[in-house]
């Protein structure tokens, strides 16, 4: 019997500008031969006023976001996200106010959940490679 194994990473899992953001998590899933990263980033911080701490939004209307995408199939070492190969899911994914971290983390662990008992109830997430 498969058992999902889930790690916990120190690095933002997508978004180009994820540098810049105050609140990044990044969680890997495995199941068998599946290997998929749950990323929630937010709170992108305006880098062109350093004398104002300022966010912007990092798409319309959110401050923080998750998403989900299979890894890399050729990254055999941290099995990083492919963000071409974006899976979806059901859970909400977007806050549109400031000061949510303890939300983003609810948010990204619902995310987690789901795409775990997806996986153990057989389904594989498979896209077109």
């Amino acid at each position: 019997m498969n058992l999902v194994k889930r790690t916990e990473r120190g690095w933002a899992g997508h978004f180009c500008c994820a540098h810049d953001c105050q609140f990044r998590r990044n969680t890997l899933i495995e199941f068998g031969d599946i290997k998929i990263v749950v990323s929630t980033v937010g709170l992108l911080r305006d880098t062109t006023n350093r004398r104002k701490h300022t966010f912007l939004e990092i798409g319309c209307n959110r401050y923080y976001e998750t998403m989900a995408f299979h890894s890399d199939p050729k990254d055999h070492r941290y099995h990083d996200a492919d963000v071409s190969r974006q899976i979806g899911f059901d859970s909400p994914w977007t806050i549109s106010t400031l000061d949510a971290d303890d939300a983003a983390n609810d948010m990204h662990e619902t995310v987690v959940h789901e795409i775990t008992a997806r996986l153990l109830k057989g389904e594989t997430f498979s896209v077109n490679v």
